[in-house]
């Protein structure tokens, strides 16, 4: 005898708001593209950014989804998810122009102004989770932004100083984290002494519990200078700030380096860690889009709400061509309704 699947409770579904990113990258498309992949699934979907834009493009792709124009965030409780292939549309700005590949403060500002408001969304508790297309950093900065991305301007919506980058791969689950982000590589040094390690150690070890369950998380940390500095011969930051936060926190967290980051790729030894915390930007990112290119998912852990991005940018080059691949924009959707189902759950047994 074949049973029914248990029903889905109200609480587990989630409503996931997508910012629509740079109007004249491939935002669009892989918003179109994924909710045409997840409709059926028991959550909903809602898109911040214009009408026009996503109109444009839902008719240059020919894609089989109807979009629902939204005016205003009371009207968002209204709406009617019963039907498959419905997309609601808040629109928060119109544009002048739509030109897929080229570079526009106007654009710049549609897609600021569109996480501003999904933030809102999910801060006021209209949304589960915010999932963000990708930004044009020199666009948001022409639009007169002086946040370099989504991290930033997040951080400062809801007085976090330093949110947690993290970058995760549902299908090897990896996991690395970013003890400093988008800066110079001539400022990680002095950037690396001047962090509060042991709290980002803390906070990141909280966040792995609260949004990935997970009960005792295993972190490696890898040094900063090649080879970890053999034994302080190029440099010095492992012997007298990465070491100590080791053996200071090793009492209450299950933490093990500093690495040298060449070997500890190559050999593998990620696999035996649930988390790794690279020194630097492209420290971490260089491996993990070498194992998880097309798979690999944005996350930003310390906000108050759940904010995750595909790991990959605006792709000017092929906007509007119908080419853009929607994978790590799916990717990044399950998993923000995985860590809000995670959150909800945490919070009912506390």
């Amino acid at each position: 005898m074949t049973r029914s699947p248990m029903p889905i409770k109200d609480s587990e579904r989630c409503r996931i708001v997508w910012s629509i990113g740079d109007s004249h990258g491939i935002g669009p498309e892989i918003i179109l593209k994924s909710f045409l992949k997840l409709q059926h699934s028991e959550d909903s979907f809602l898109v911040t950014g214009s009408f026009t834009v996503m109109e444009y493009y839902r008719k240059k792709l020919d894609l089989p989804v109807r979009l629902l124009r939204v005016n205003h965030k009371r009207e968002i409780d209204a709406i009617d998810t019963s039907y498959p292939g419905v997309l609601p549309v808040l629109t928060v700005a119109e544009p002048e122009t739509i030109k897929p590949g080229t570079l526009s403060a106007e654009a710049g500002q549609i897609a600021m102004e569109s996480l501003r408001v999904a933030a809102e969304l999910c801060r006021d508790g209209l949304c589960d989770a915010l999932v963000t297309a990708p930004i044009q950093k020199e666009a948001i900065a022409l639009a007169g932004f002086s946040d370099t991305g989504h991290t930033g301007f997040l951080g400062n919506m809801f007085g976090v100083p330093s949110p947690t980058m993290m970058f995760f791969d549902p299908v090897m689950d990896l996991k690395v984290a970013l003890a400093t982000i988008h800066v110079p590589l001539k400022e990680v040094p002095k950037l690396i002494r001047e962090i509060d390690l042991d709290r980002f150690l803390l906070d990141l070890n909280h966040s792995l519990k609260t949004d990935f369950r997970i009960a005792a998380p295993r972190i490696a940390l890898l040094g900063l200078n090649p080879h970890a500095s053999d034994g302080g011969v190029m440099g010095n930051e492992e012997a007298e700030i990465i070491r100590p936060a080791v053996e200071r926190l090793s009492v209450c967290l299950d933490l093990s380096g500093p690495f040298p980051a060449d070997g500890f790729f190559g050999a593998k030894r990620y696999l035996d860690y649930d988390i790794i915390v690279a020194m630097y930007h492209d420290q971490g990112l260089l491996p993990f889009k070498v194992l998880a290119f097309d798979t690999g998912v944005n996350v930003t852990l310390g906000l108050p709400i759940v904010r995750t991005s595909p790991d990959h940018g605006t792709s000017f080059d092929i906007a509007g061509t119908g080419v853009a691949s929607e994978r790590s924009f799916c990717e990044a959707t399950k998993l923000a309704v995985r860590i809000a189902q995670n959150r909800k759950q945490t919070a009912i047994s506390l």
